[in-house]
This record gives structure tokens, C-alpha cells and sequence, in this order.
């Protein structure tokens, strides 16, 4: 007979207020959809987070008298008035100076691996499912390539368990990402121009492989990725604005239930 099992401890909920305001539970269990996590006692404490600062938000809000009309975004979805009056609360408390050039091109000049356009490889290949004779049947038709290189689309059709087998093999242009990490991982070390004398295995066989072309990765000049830059920094400073205005709502005001430095995530949303 198995020992029984552990009983998780209740947790005993304190009510959760700003200034006065009582966060409903009610209100709290619907908004904890919106927060994933894997223990519910910290997808409670994310969605009182969030509703405590909407209500701390909105208060200052209120004391500021600030109206806004809800905004429509680029697939239709429209703010809900609330929503607009905390966007245009943000818009003005917290102001955001643009990056200039010069705090651009340091970060350019910190980070150059970042800008570099990935190496690409055009492949074509011969996928031989795993089992009994496959190395054999690699290993005979990298000979037979040696020998008739122009044969690689016809075996490729007759033998290759992949689709690409209707287009002789070919994969196209192959960068970072678009094929198992074992047959990417080996395309560096592959001569360029002819069938590599071993085949690649990956979890899905064993891959007679041709690279018939290496395109060398390049640095991205400065003014193709300069706004992309700015906006990255921009963002960065704004999160860091916001949480330092939220930090002194939350110091002026009565709280009860709920930390906002004791947890991470959007605060607006």
C-alpha cells in the first residue's frame, strides 16, 4: 500500500487594495487566464499584480483628469476607454527621449556579431532511412556519384525518402534554423562543389549531401540597421522608465496584498 499522498497547504489569500479600492477575487480568477504559469499561486499573484496597477494607474488617472480617445490598431482591435486613458496617463508621465546617433553607433560597434548576416549553403541531398543496410546503400552511391556526379538528381528520385527527391534533391538556400540541428551543424565542415566522401546522420537518416554553393555571411552596414537599433533602445529605456514612475505611484500610495517589485512582466497591458 502506497503512503498517502502530501496535502498542498491552503493558501490563505489577503485581500488585495490600492488606496483603498478592494481588487474583487472574482476579478482576479478571470485575469489569471491571462497569465501562464505553472503553479496557480503564481499565476494568482501575476494577475493581482496587473489589476493593482491598472487601479493605481487609473486613479492617478483620475487625478490628473486625463481623457483620451481609444485608439484602433492595425488589424481592428480597439482600446477600451480605460485602456486609452492609461496609454495617454504613460504617454505623458513618461517621457522617452529619442536614441540619438551617437548612442546608436556605440551599441552598433558593442554588438557587430549581432549585425551579420548568417553563411546560407545551397544543398541538395539523399535522405537513406535508418536500419539494416543503410550505411551500405550510402555508402555505394556516394561511389557512384564520384564517379557520375551528373547522376544526383536520378538518385536522388529513385532513393531519397525525403520530398525534395521530386526536385533532384535539391533543399535550396539553407540558413540558421530551417533544418535538423544535426545535418545544419556538419554543412560548415562539407566541401563545396562535390557529394562529401561520408554521409551526414541526423535523427533521420543518413543524407548523401552535395553543397553546391557557400554564401559567405556579411556585416550589416550601420544605416540598414540603425532604426532597428534605436528602437531597441528606446524600448529598453522605456521599460526602466516605467517601472521607476510605477515604483513611485506605489511609494505614494496605500497598498495591500501586492508587491509590484516582487515580480516581473509587462506592467501595462
Amino acid at each position: 500500500m502506497s503512503a498517502p499522498r502530501a496535502r498542498r497547504p491552503i493558501r490563505k489569500f489577503v485581500p488585495v487594495t490600492v488606496n483603498g479600492v478592494t481588487i474583487a477575487s472574482a476579478d482576479i480568477a478571470r485575469e489569471t487566464q491571462h497569465h501562464e504559469a505553472s503553479d496557480p499561486d503564481v499565476a494568482w499573484d501575476l494577475a493581482a499584480r496587473a489589476l493593482a496597477l491598472r487601479e493605481l494607474l487609473g486613479q492617478e488617472a483620475d487625478r490628473l483628469g486625463i481623457e483620451a480617445e481609444p485608439l484602433e490598431d492595425a488589424e481592428g482591435r480597439r482600446e477600451t476607454p480605460q485602456e486609452a486613458r492609461l496609454r495617454a496617463l504613460v504617454d505623458r508621465e513618461v517621457v522617452v527621449p529619442r536614441a540619438d546617433e551617437a548612442a546608436c553607433r556605440r551599441y552598433y560597434e558593442a554588438n557587430r556579431a549581432r549585425f551579420h548576416s548568417p553563411t546560407l549553403f545551397e544543398v541538395a541531398h539523399i535522405l537513406l532511412p535508418k536500419g539494416e543496410g543503410a550505411g551500405e546503400r550510402a555508402a555505394a552511391i556516394v561511389a557512384e556519384l564520384q564517379a557520375h556526379p551528373e547522376r544526383f538528381a536520378a538518385l536522388a528520385e529513385a532513393h531519397s525518402a525525403c520530398p525534395s527527391s521530386k526536385q533532384g534533391g535539391s533543399l535550396g538556400q539553407i540558413g540558421p534554423g530551417q533544418t535538423v540541428a544535426e545535418f545544419e551543424a556538419a554543412l560548415p565542415g562539407l566541401p563545396v562543389g562535390t557529394v562529401a566522401a561520408q554521409p551526414v546522420e541526423s535523427r533521420y537518416g543518413l543524407h548523401v549531401v552535395r553543397v553546391a554553393r557557400r554564401i559567405e555571411g556579411r556585416d550589416l552596414p550601420f544605416d540598414l540597421v540603425r532604426e532597428r537599433i534605436a528602437d531597441y533602445l528606446e524600448e529598453a529605456v522605456q521599460r526602466r522608465a516605467l517601472h521607476q514612475y510605477v515604483a513611485i505611484l506605489a511609494g505614494r500610495a496605500t497598498l495591500g496584498g501586492v508587491d509590484f517589485g516582487a515580480a516581473s512582466g509587462p506592467l501595462v497591458q
